[in-house]
């Protein structure tokens, strides 16, 4: 009876698991293969944003799955390389005699890139399975061949990814992936369910009768958890949104950034939409592609809006310069009419762009005129000479409203977003009575206007350290109107309106920044007469003993880019829309760096002999353009910015406020209509 016990007991003890990586089978699909044998075909859907749904969804995603561990050796390390293109045609076709799958070419591009996330996902499976430990670093120890895995791998390639992932380079990237994705702010809790097929899901229960989810609604439900909970901090991101998405237009959320990016404060990456998963991008959500250049009728479409706009901001300007002429005449007009019903704006509901007249004449915001009789502002009649407005867009952070709101006690309006307000007749000006104008007429007079003239512009002492002129041309004014690239004409000039428009008259701004003249330090003088370009940055860090930050457009030939230097902590910002390094252009770098230390001599500062040639150069994450023709204007929005915000120290990552990886459109064609508001206003154009 021992004997049969110990037999027994023999018989029954497991197997030696020391060779065993793991107790499940090698996913190879065969019942796919056993069907497609048979001619059966599966079918699968797509929702509105073009994903995989539906019930063979999850079966599609495995089988893709095994098709790549057949067909792409793990020694890939680039999807994209053309050399596995015959190997992804063959997955292509493999898929669809087995699923019912148009064969177009954005079908394929979606499942080859599904196909490129499992390669992925092979790849570091096995390097965390066979050469990391259980605290997932990597093992010292040579690894065994994974016999399991012999139809999909060869001992050759095997080697020979070892070898790739025990590179120095990749174990760096490999540390600092982990430890960013060790602790996620909103932890996903959807598993392997993805935010298509939560989507489905959320639809099916709700019964719902809408195709698609808003992305920051996806985003909240896919980090609740089994219970039900939702996080603090999740709800705020959600209501957040909600309060967004009331306020920017669905081209606004297009052209830069989502609700959801907004409220999360994190950048947007180009080919996806963020909360929506894998395959949903700004074509398939917003039903309209976005482009990275504008086609040559969208140039000319911009160009004659902006010239009909200078028209508009040369009647404006009139008009503001008779204001009292405009009074009387408005009074006269109350007595015969409703003053709540002017016959300059159209009855009902109209969009419209909406002015300041103090401190400057200027454009601040966007929004609704509403015109009807007997209207009525929080229960209270409206005062004599106003309309009501609601507000959807804030061009100028810091504008005040015409009379503040005191039901909500708001004076600002970035304040008064999405809700109404009383703004001054004159003030207001409908998009359609400004784009109407003949634009065509318009450029024909700018040209008779500027034909063969030069114009002048003082330059006061302050501003470069030296009084001047600056020349205007008619091809200066060209360049602006057509978006081409500009010269240093155009660039002082609009140094010129921010000394005007922010500086003069403020002597905190004032006594914080200076600017250094393009005419007297660029690179053609500094390769002719370095020793002038010298004594000119020394003269100019000499005028001021107290900190202050010297804007300096430099002009390397064909580009232009921005520094801003601090010569007293000796520390030279570094502001470039090409994603280009200082070292690159050496001349500049030695004639900042020697005038700096001719100023520190002259000032006689002491500097530890450890610190004396250790000039910080500092690299700004800027916004970037993505044409060659923006430089100019990114380096005039950059000094607009650096002045607006008030402070010496520039953040590496640029500041929150104005942080985008690109500028939009409207952000270049707002500093192209602070120019030509300007340019009226200083009698350089005369239409």
């Amino acid at each position: 009876m021992a004997s049969d016990q110990e037999n027994s007991q023999d018989a029954n003890a497991p197997d030696d698991t020391s060779e065993k990586e793991i107790t499940r089978g090698i996913t190879i699909m065969k019942s796919i293969i056993r069907d497609r044998d048979k001619a059966v075909t599966y079918n699968v859907n797509w929702n509105a944003d073009n994903q995989l749904i539906g019930s063979n969804a999850a079966k599609l995603a495995s089988y893709i799955g095994t098709l790549v561990r057949m067909h792409i050796p793990i020694t890939a390390t680039r999807w994209s390389n053309k050399e596995l293109g015959s190997a992804k045609d063959k997955i292509w076709t493999e898929i669809l005699r087995s699923f019912n799958i148009e064969d177009t070419t954005i079908r394929k591009k979606y499942i080859l890139q599904l196909a490129g996330k499992r390669h992925r996902g092979w790849r570091t499976f096995l390097t965390n399975k066979y050469l990391k430990d259980k605290e997932i670093f990597f093992v010292e120890y040579d690894p065994e061949y994974p016999v399991k895995y012999a139809i999909f791998i060869t001992e050759e390639e095997w080697v020979a990814f070892v070898a790739q992932r025990r590179d120095e380079n990749f174990k760096k990237v490999s540390a600092t992936n982990r430890e960013r994705a060790s602790n996620p702010t909103y932890a996903y809790k959807k598993g392997r369910l993805g935010y298509a097929r939560l989507e489905e899901k959320i639809l099916d229960e709700t019964k719902s009768d809408a195709t698609s989810l808003p992305p920051h609604v996806l985003w909240k439900e896919a980090r609740v958890g089994k219970d039900g909970t939702v996080r603090d901090d999740v709800q705020h991101i959600y209501d957040e949104c909600e309060t967004l998405s009331q306020s920017i237009s669905t081209a606004e959320d297009q052209e830069n950034r989502s609700v959801l990016s907004r409220a999360l404060n994190v950048p947007e990456y180009p080919g996806r939409v963020r909360g929506k998963g894998h395959g949903c991008t700004p074509t398939s959500l917003y039903k309209n592609p976005r482009r990275r250049n504008p086609s040559n009728q969208e140039v000319m479409e911009t160009l004659q809006a902006l010239q009909a706009q200078v028209l508009q901001l040369q009647k404006d300007n009139e008009r503001y310069r008779c204001m009292e002429k405009c009074s009387s005449q408005l009074k006269e007009t109350s007595e015969k009419a409703s003053i709540n019903c002017q016959n300059k704006f159209p009855e009902g509901i109209s969009s419209c762009q909406l002015y300041l007249s103090s401190p400057t004449y200027r454009l601040v915001g966007k929004g609704k005129v509403h015109n009807t009789s007997e209207d009525l502002l929080h229960h209270r009649p409206l005062p004599d000479g106003h309309l009501k407005v609601s507000v959807d867009v804030v061009l100028d952070k810091d504008a005040l409203l015409p009379i503040p709101d005191i039901v909500s006690e708001t004076t600002l309006l970035r304040d008064a977003i999405g809700s109404f307000v009383a703004w001054p007749l004159d003030l207001i000006f409908i998009d359609d009575e400004v784009f109407a104008q003949g634009s065509q007429q318009l450029s024909q007079k700018i040209d008779m206007a500027t034909a063969g003239a030069i114009r002048l512009l003082d330059m006061e002492e302050d501003i470069f350290g030296y009084s001047c002129t600056e020349t205007i041309g008619k091809e200066d004014l060209e360049h602006i109107f057509r978006h081409q690239e500009l010269g240093v004409g155009v660039i002082h000039t609009y140094i010129r309106f921010l000394y005007d428009n922010f500086m003069h008259g403020n002597d905190q701004l004032s006594n914080r920044f200076r600017f250094v003249s393009s005419s007297l330090v660029n690179k053609a003088l500094i390769c002719r007469e370095p020793d002038s370009c010298r004594e000119y940055l020394v003269k100019r860090f000499m005028a001021s003993s107290t900190n202050n930050l010297y804007l300096w457009p430099y002009n390397s030939g064909c580009h232009w880019l921005l520094l801003a230097i601090d010569p007293l902590k000796e520390v030279v910002y570094f502001l470039n829309s090409i994603d280009d390094e200082w070292t690159n252009y050496p001349d500049m770098k030695q004639l900042v760096d020697t005038s700096i230390k001719v100023f520190r001599s002259q000032r006689q500062a002491r500097v530890p002999r450890t610190k004396s040639s250790n000039i910080t150069w500092i690299k700004v994450q800027c916004p970037l353009q993505r044409n060659g023709i923006d430089c100019g204007y990114f380096v005039m929005r950059f000094m607009r910015e650096i002045i607006n915000m008030n402070q010496i120290e520039i953040p590496i990552t640029y500041f929150d406020e104005y942080k985008c990886a690109h500028y939009t459109r409207l952000q270049l064609e707002q500093i192209k209509e602070e120019l030509c508001q300007y340019f009226i206003e200083k009698r350089l154009i005369s239409i």
